[in-house]
């Protein structure tokens, strides 16, 4: 049996500090604190000489209890689907149209934030309804 208990998850994007501020808006992650003298991590950033600029920046759960994420630079843009992404549970325990109401309002408020719909998949009798949706760098994942 594994001794594995805790891991990351780690994107590939291009802006690494405004990914993680998306993703910790949606899930209640916080950021480390933003060193003495500057009000934002950008702040901090920008101060840096390029070859000092960080390439990743990471979140994590304030409860100890979800996986810390990670977001490095890379240099390429997403070209295709995810072959891996986040189901971010809102609807659990829920059924029916109250399940599907509070998807939606969940939707409408990541889109707020920059994130775009992709799909509303229905269910049927076997199956949960779900959201596809993407991050503010095209990343995929669903809301069930």
């Amino acid at each position: 049996m594994s001794s594995i208990k805790h891991f990351q998850v780690t994107f590939d994007c291009a802006e690494p500090a405004r990914l993680a501020d998306f993703w910790c808006e949606v899930l209640g992650y916080v950021v480390p604190p933003v060193p003495d003298g500057f009000d934002t991590w950008a702040d901090y950033h920008r101060s840096l000489p390029p070859e000092e600029q960080p390439v990743y920046f990471a979140c994590s759960d304030p409860s100890g209890v979800g996986p810390r994420l990670l977001f490095q630079r890379v240099p390429e843009g997403k070209v295709v689907k995810n072959r891996v992404h986040l189901d971010v549970r809102v609807g659990t325990g829920l059924v029916g149209q109250e399940r599907l109401d509070t998807l939606q309002a969940e939707c409408a408020r990541l889109i707020a934030l920059g994130a775009a719909h992709v799909q509303t998949l229905l269910a049927d009798e076997d199956e949960e309804s779900c959201i596809v949706m993407q991050d503010i760098e095209g990343n995929e994942f669903c809301l069930d």
